[in-house]
Parts: C-alpha cells; sequence; structure tokens
C-alpha cells in the first residue's frame, strides 16, 4: 500500500501502476512488469520496495496464472488517499489483495487494511455496486489456514487469509462456492465513475444548485414548530452539559 494524491472527488478509478490481463502478466517477464511499476512510481524505488514487487508478481503469477481474467498492482483507492497492492477481477468477482512480504503473522493493521479497501469500493465505485468483493491478506512467511469464505449483506465477505502458496487454491474456492456472477470486463470496471459521499457543502451546493436566493432563505417551517425545536435543541444541550455527555441531533 502507498499513500497517493487526492483531491477532486470525481477521480476515475483507472489509476494503477500496472494493469492488464492475467494472460499478458503471464506471458511478459517479472522484470517488465516490475519496470512498468518503477516508471509509475513518483518515489525513489528502494529495494525493500523491489523485492516487495518481485514478490507480489512471483505470486500471481504462479498462483493465477489459470485464471482468465484482469489484474491491477498498486490500485488507486481515491478517497482513502492510498492504494491496493493488487485487485484481481475474475469470473466477474473482485479480489482485493494486500500482501505483507516475509511476514510470519496476519496482523491486525494488514486485516483492517483490506478490510477498508472491499466496503470503500463497494459504496463509492459505481462498477462495484452489485459486485461481490473478496478482501484477501497475504502474509508469506504465516502458517497455512484454511479458507472460510462467509459472505455479508452487502456481498462484501469476511477477510480470507493466505500465505501464497494457497492464493489459487482459495480463489477457485470462493469461484465455485459463490452463485454464478454475470461476465465483468476488468479494464472497463476500472474505469467506471468513483464518487465518495459528499461533503455538507458539496451537498448543500448540489441541493440548491440552480434555485434562486429567495428560495434558498425561505422557511417552510411555521413559527410554532422552529420555536419548539429549538427548546429541544436547548433542553438537549443543557442536559449533555450537566452529564458530560455527547449528543447529536437531527
Amino acid at each position: 500500500m502507498k499513500e497517493i494524491g487526492y483531491g477532486d472527488t470525481s477521480l476515475q478509478m483507472n489509476s494503477a501502476f500496472y494493469s492488464g490481463s492475467i494472460k499478458d502478466l503471464v506471458e511478459q517477464t517479472s522484470e517488465a512488469i516490475l519496470g512498468h511499476l518503477a516508471k509509475s512510481n513518483p518515489f525513489a524505488l528502494d529495494a525493500a520496495q523491489r523485492n516487495a514487487w518481485l514478490s507480489q508478481i512471483d505470486v500471481t503469477r504462479t498462483q493465477c496464472g489459470q485464471l482468465d481474467g484482469w489484474i491491477a498492482f498498486e490500485f488507486a483507492i481515491p478517497r482513502m488517499g492510498k492504494r491496493a497492492d493488487v485487485v484481481l477481477v475474475t469470473a466477474g468477482i473482485v479480489f482485493v489483495i494486500e500482501f505483507k512480504i516475509g511476514s510470519y503473522k496476519f496482523d491486525a493493521a494488514a486485516v483492517d487494511q483490506v478490510v477498508d479497501y472491499s466496503p470503500d469500493l463497494k459504496n463509492f465505485h459505481a462498477g462495484s455496486h452489485d459486485r461481490r468483493i473478496v478482501p484477501i491478506v497475504v502474509a508469506t512467511l504465516a502458517d497455512n489456514t484454511a479458507a472460510n469464505l462467509t459472505w455479508g449483506s452487502d456481498g462484501v465477505a469476511s477477510p480470507i487469509a493466505s500465505n501464497g502458496s494457497n492464493l489459487g487454491e482459495i480463489i477457485e474456492h470462493v469461484i465455485t462456492q459463490t452463485p454464478k456472477q454475470a461476465a465483468l470486463d476488468g479494464s472497463q470496471w476500472s474505469r467506471t465513475g468513483y464518487k465518495p459521499t459528499p461533503t455538507i457543502i458539496e451537498a448543500a451546493r448540489a441541493l440548491y444548485k440552480g434555485h434562486r436566493v429567495e428560495e434558498i432563505t425561505r422557511s417552510d417551517a411555521g413559527a410554532k414548530n422552529l420555536s419548539e425545536t429549538a427548546a429541544c435543541l436547548a433542553e438537549i444541550i443543557e442536559d449533555a452539559k450537566a452529564n458530560r455527555k455527547r449528543r447529536f441531533a437531527l
């Protein structure tokens, strides 16, 4: 994962250091793919990052080479200002994979990271709204664990742990245990709109866009309703102050 610049909320999710079909991934050399990653990397490429990318490339080439689909390395998650290590689209399912190269355990930070990416895509990335999303954490020196597939009500699976040697097996397991999904072109999917929840100011601008000033300032609530509302809010405030509690009123 890397931090990325974030500004315009209408950013498109087409920003990856490398992306292409899984077939292309297998046919190219690891060094060629590393070259694409290094060229897109805005930071100086140190040995640790170079070795991490080579390990990710080798694992995905070995474990996912037989799949028909699309793959991206350093895939942008604009709302969070970060990049997922690998996103793989196959059988109509989106797999979000976070690697911890040389790690003996599946630490909570790595799990939280990939878990955050998945609902972010589900809720804010247009091409992911009706797609199943599976977060996977790969700790390359950890013990092998059983892959338990559990779906949330939103179509996002609970995180699955892998040490890399069974990554392909896990993906195949998810595919076979999931109702058949509509075909999905990963390249097109990556370019669909991505719009985070607007800020209060952005929402107000959208709500009143095209209205005249007098329409914006006009209140449809009667004086009685407004006075009752103000009195209720005053009571809530006084209670919160007296009892040292926080209150949120809509």
